[in-house]
């Protein structure tokens, strides 16, 4: 029985609490898996994707790779090594990997935006006081991390890996010529008592501390909001927020002009956004204002993309959070969030002490021409094509109701989804999380397999009766959760195929000829990115694509109805993610027609 459920990423991860008041848990290491397990998963995982030639080829050249006395042992032996002597053998390298050396801008192509339903206000004075009840909850939320008071986390009766937590506080990415690096303030002797305050393009250094220590109640936070709009009238007219939009080289040049004009900025433990009247009647707008601000003419430049948590409150009652992930993950976000909505319930605990407050601290930048040029040429062009929708004809219970596991049958209705948009699979990934193991980030599911592959094929073939096609989509949702098992389990193959390939760089011996092959571009190629963020409220989680031409599809499962959003770039002709939401409702309804039929199904559509 769980005790409380706390948002995560797959179907299996459900996380309860127990009240230890311990934040750093015992859990094992994270294990290296057996090569050759990695080495047959990973050519099973390419049948789906290739034609039967080329997968003999792939197969001659796994084979030598993984035959004994080969490349494949040697590497290996050099993982365990690495295994035994570091805390965790593949995180560093993964974020690394996947995040510190990418120079693709951070937002849309990395960082992932949660919106929350909207509050019920639509004035800026109601817009402060819940800015002011926010502020309040997070820094009790901070205060539970560093007391050691929060419940340590478990699934299936284990403990999670809680090492995450204070990295969401006083942590910023730097951005650097070939990778960036990140800055934990939070580890110096003196941590940030201050947070930045963002409108209007002007920066705002607001202390949340008094003077011996103790957090500023509600009132004192809403007083010093006040100040900081009295302030703030007019927009400045350098956007310099947008700056961090960019490339990563790009802004990493301009980063280093800014130092030497004396750039002092020291992050505070969290950044709040605070435009005026953003204009998000529909959910597609308020989604995209989290997710990167609207663009250059809107509140791209109200952001600083390289903090790892950004709250946006709007004057309409829209608000959510953009989150940057070298040092934040879904589950400690979203463990965050549900501590915020509660807060937000409870009447403000303290009355304000009678002291006066210091001024908050405007930031001022130092913009020569140089500058002006950078901020110029950043940008951002809103590019993303955002589709978020509710849909309402059922929920988690239907396949529930059936014995199959909610996450596997969207994943196997989003390939389908996939087939009859672009009549191919492609590869698709879901995430996994790895906190089972001590320091475990995250892996890749891959979602495709000969299973849902035969399901596919055979769901708009008129020769094949209902019973088959129900039996082929039950094999199909169980083979994805199976595959779900092994993941959690430490038994992927992506970041064990990783850790390979990097540990022949370490050793300085060519790359292997089985990550040459054009199998594992195309295998890693993801043009289907997807996630779960199943959450307790009527929330909507977002990003962008992995690579030009493909999807990211997020949802969030409720008992009766799903979220989705769908996000696709509009410079590529051949995706359409308008077209892939109306694809994927009609899926969905067919889905429940097949296995609901003939009378259940049709009553519910015309209901």
């Amino acid at each position: 029985m769980i005790s409380r459920k706390v948002p995560c990423r797959t179907w299996l991860s459900r996380i309860s609490r127990r009240p230890e008041a311990c934040l750093f848990s015992s859990v094992p290491p994270q294990p290296v898996p057996p090569l050759a397990n990695t080495l047959q998963g990973y050519l099973s995982a390419l049948e789906p994707l290739l034609p039967p030639d080329e997968i003999s080829h792939t197969r001659r050249m796994v084979q030598e790779f993984g035959r004994r006395g080969g490349l494949g042992p040697k590497l290996q032996e050099g993982l365990e090594k690495r295994a035994r002597v570091t805390k965790n053998w593949i995180a560093d390298w993964w974020v690394q990997r996947a995040y510190l050396e990418s120079r693709q801008p951070l937002p849309v192509h990395s960082s992932p935006a949660i919106s929350l339903p909207r509050r019920d206000y639509n004035d800026w004075k109601s817009q402060l006081v819940f800015a002011s009840k926010l502020i309040a909850a997070v820094l009790d939320f901070k205060a539970k991390i560093k007391m050691g008071q929060l419940p340590v986390e478990y699934m299936r009766g284990k403990p999670l890996c809680m090492e995450l937590y204070p990295l969401l506080f006083s942590s910023c990415r730097i951005p650097g010529p070939k990778h960036d690096y990140v800055a934990h303030y939070g580890r110096s002797r003196r941590s940030p008592t201050h947070i930045t305050v963002v409108r209007n393009y002007q920066f705002f250094q607001l202390e949340v501390y008094n003077s011996d220590g103790s957090r500023m109640t509600e009132s004192q936070i809403h007083a010093q909001l006040l100040r900081i709009r009295s302030q703030s009238w007019k927009t400045d007219k350098e956007p310099m927020g947008i700056l961090t939009s960019e490339h990563r080289h790009t802004w990493g040049e301009a980063y280093n002009r800014l130092l030497k004009g004396g750039l002092a900025l020291k992050a505070g433990f969290c950044r709040l956004i605070i435009p005026g009247t953003i204009q998000t009647q529909l959910t597609n707008s308020a989604a995209a204002q989290i997710l990167h601000g609207g663009g250059t003419f809107s509140n791209s430049g109200n952001r600083w993309f390289d903090k790892t948590l950004q709250f946006v409150v709007g004057e309409d009652g829209s608000w959510g959070l953009l989150y940057e992930q070298a040092t934040a993950e879904g589950p400690p976000v979203a463990a965050l969030l549900h501590h915020i909505l509660e807060y937000c319930e409870k009447p403000d605990p303290k009355r304000a002490p009678i002291v006066p407050l210091p001024m908050p601290k405007k930031l001022y930048f130092h913009i020569d021409r140089e500058i002006k040029w950078d901020i110029e040429q950043a940008k951002l062009i809103n590019d993303l094509d955002v589709n978020v929708f509710n849909f309402k004809i059922f929920g988690k219970d239907l396949p529930k109701s059936y014995n199959m596991s909610p996450n596997s049958f969207i994943q196997i209705a989003l390939q389908l989804v996939y087939y009859k948009v672009h009549s191919e699979v492609c590869p698709t990934c879901d995430i996994a999380s790895q906190r089972m193991f001590r320091g475990g980030r995250t892996e890749f599911i891959r979602s495709p397999t000969n299973q849902s592959l035969k399901f596919i094929l055979a769901f708009n073939d008129a020769s094949i009766g209902r019973q088959a096609k129900l039996q082929l989509l039950r094999e199909a949702v169980d083979a994805h959760s199976a595959l779900t098992e092994r993941v959690i389990n430490g038994h992927g193959i992506d970041l064990h195929l990783l850790g390979l390939k990097l540990q022949a760089i370490e050793e300085g011996l060519s790359i292997p000829k089985i990550f040459m092959d054009t199998a594992y571009g195309l295998a890693t190629h993801w043009k289907l990115r997807t996630g779960q963020i199943p959450a307790n409220t009527d929330s909507v989680m977002c990003f962008g694509p992995l690579v030009p031409d493909g999807y990211a599809v997020c949802y969030n499962p409720q008992a009766d109805h799903f979220h989705f959003s769908i996000t696709a770039f509009n410079c590529c002709e051949e995706t359409n993610a308008e077209m892939f939401a109306r694809t994927l409702k009609e899926t969905l309804c067919e889905l429940q027609e097949l296995l609901q039929f003939p009378s259940k199904a049709k009553l519910t559509l015309q209901h």
